[in-house]
């Protein structure tokens, strides 16, 4: 069975290095790549009464916007050459971004969500755009990469996965950051900021438990101490030239902790690296 796999464009350069990161990255697995694009006017959801409805002449200027540029996004090399593991779906759907990707998601049984992080209208100097951020926060039911502009794919080096080991994982929970190691070849080192108090019999489980789902993988453990997470986590990437950070982002404590906005704006401003946001199992 091929893996299903959404890429959202909104026809930038940003998306399309995306697009590329995933077929690279996903070179020798089995693939469905839905190519996503999402169009949408203010008033059409008609919640907001001050904002007119858009006329019907406006929608279909919209629409017919989104097809030119998905017709001319199709005549891309990348679409063009020799993919005898992939197949790629076009779709232009109506409404606003996240509600098209977690329909698409439904109806599409999507196992990965791969984006870039900076839009053709985000702020540049904003590292991750609103559309990244709250699809990591927000999509729960499927893990996400984001791609941040201008990383060409490349075999990372490692992947840092920070944990409290607070968190009882399941394998299914963590197969996405299985897999990316393995596509990558690329070891995983599980970091723990410790503080001054002791591990308990609950962290001491997990821990056990998480050497265990990650045995047919490459991996480290390591600490650092008296320091908060998002500290940790970006001088252990930065000191390490780190090239990817993957966490589990589940009930949003622990996303909360580690993804807070001045944690984005150091991995952007140091570290600029891919991040897998990994959430709660499928039910």
């Amino acid at each position: 069975m091929k893996k299903k796999i959404v890429l959202p464009t909104d026809f930038s350069k940003n998306a399309l290095n995306a697009i590329n990161y995933a077929t690279e990255l996903y070179k020798t697995t089995p693939c469905e790549f839905f190519i996503l694009h999402s169009y949408y006017l203010p008033g059409s959801n008609k919640s907001n009464l001050l904002i007119p409805e858009p006329t019907e002449k406006k929608l279909n200027e919209v629409k017919e916007r989104a097809e030119k540029n998905m017709e001319i996004l199709k005549k891309q090399a990348l679409f063009n050459e020799d993919h005898s593991k992939h197949t790629f779906h076009f779709l232009n759907e109506f409404g606003s971004f996240q509600k098209v990707l977690k329909k698409t998601i439904e109806k599409k049984d999507v196992d990965l969500i791969l984006m870039g992080t900076l839009g053709e209208t985000d702020d540049k100097n904003t590292v991750f755009g609103s559309n990244a951020v709250n699809t990591m926060e927000n999509i729960r039911n499927c893990p996400v990469i984001a791609i941040p502009n201008n990383i060409i794919f490349k075999n990372s080096n490692e992947i840092v996965f920070p944990t409290s080991f607070k968190i009882n994982y399941k394998d299914n929970e963590l197969a996405t950051l299985i897999e990316v190691s393995k596509l990558m070849n690329a070891p995983i080192r599980i970091l723990y900021v410790k503080n001054n108090e002791e591990f308990s019999n609950e962290q001491i489980q997990n821990k056990i438990l998480l050497n265990q789902i990650l045995e047919a993988t490459n991996f480290t453990h390591h600490q650092l101490f008296n320091m908060n997470m998002q500290e940790g986590v970006r001088c252990f990437a930065q000191s390490r030239e780190s090239e990817m950070i993957a966490f589990v982002n589940k009930k949003h404590n622990f996303f909360g902790s580690v993804f807070s906005n001045p944690m984005v704006k150091d991995l952007g401003a140091n570290t600029n690296i891919p991040l897998l946001a990994m959430h709660n199992s499928k039910k």
